[in-house]
């Protein structure tokens, strides 16, 4: 279970014709805010509305045609299934299942049957959704897509981490969503390898410690029974393997609250006209409120998603 900086950039070489290079902008007002130089990397550019499409592709392309014409399965809270049929799309996957807990936001929903996939809405979490996923690929031998306990999709996600030290050519932190953990543990064997002295900092929220604890424990947390929250895609379980990636690489983990994530939803808003989910806001959340100690000079955050609806930008806003 290992993932090199030699993977990361096989893995960019591989999905370089299918993604796009999202910006990282410097955000005046929240610098002066923060008493920060801050960054913005924003996938919520990326191709599918977040960073996902990096892993699924990284995933699909390290299979053989053989494999990927058995059929591709997924399960998602939303982003990744998003993320695996724009992969299955761009490959010309034909056959794909993508399992998706009933509480996933509307918005991801609606643009998923944009796609030729077959959908499958299923429970109320994310660890119900991938059961049935499981089951459904036990049965008919297709290839179960991880969306982050699996070692080519973490190098497709440090894609990520790739950009941002190619763009800035010196920086002191970088922020980053931690769910199951493959974003955060992608970036940092990116970063850590060409700026061995930035820190990797990851966000959880509070509803759901389960990496923060991860590290406490010494073992991954995966299924995590977490607590209702509005960050659904960070919801859950800490994989065995960005845990077995990152655990000397990440230096810390913050907590945020949803109260704290709905605050910086409004103000990535007003600052720099971001629009962004609550799983992609978390790092925002962290630096506004001063989470994560002894912060200073130049700092990173990933704004991993923007994949929200109307409905509950409204609840968040009020």
């Amino acid at each position: 279970m290992g993932v090199a900086l030699a993977d990361v950039q096989a893995a960019r070489e591989r999905i370089a014709p299918h993604v796009r290079r999202t910006p990282l902008v410097r955000s005046p007002l929240l610098s002066r805010q923060c008493r920060l130089d801050l960054w913005l990397k924003l996938e919520t550019l990326q191709h599918t509305g977040s960073f996902k499409p990096r892993g699924a592709l990284s995933k699909l392309l390290s299979l053989t045609p053989e494999e990927r014409a058995r059929g591709i399965v997924a399960a998602s809270a939303g982003n990744h299934a998003l993320g695996v049929a724009y992969a299955c799309s761009a490959l010309g996957v034909r056959e794909a299942d993508l399992f998706v807990q009933a509480n996933a936001s509307p918005a991801k929903l609606a643009k998923l049957r944009e796609y030729p996939v077959r959908l499958h809405v299923v429970g109320r979490s994310y660890e119900e959704a991938q059961q049935a996923a499981l089951a459904h690929a036990g049965e008919t031998g297709a290839i179960f897509a991880s969306a982050y306990d699996d070692e080519a999709v973490v190098a497709g996600q440090g894609t990520c981490g790739l950009e941002i030290v190619e763009d800035l050519d010196a920086f002191d932190a970088v922020v980053v969503p931690v769910g199951g953990g493959a974003l955060s543990a992608g970036i940092a064997v990116a970063v850590k390898a060409l700026r061995p002295g930035v820190r990797v900092i990851g966000v959880n929220t509070a509803a759901s410690p389960s990496a923060l604890l991860s590290f406490q424990r010494g073992e991954a947390l995966d299924p995590y029974d977490h607590e209702p929250t509005l960050a659904h895609g960070l919801a859950g379980g800490y994989g065995r393997i960005p845990f077995a990636v990152a655990r000397t690489l990440i230096d810390e983990i913050v907590l945020v609250s949803e109260e704290e994530m709905r605050q910086a939803t409004a103000s990535l808003i007003d600052s720099d006209q971001v629009l962004a989910e609550a799983s992609g806001i978390v790092g925002v959340a962290a630096v506004l409120t001063r989470k994560v100690r002894d912060l200073a000079g130049r700092v990173v955050v990933v704004v991993s998603g923007g994949n929200v609806d109307t409905a509950t930008l409204r609840e968040v806003l009020a």
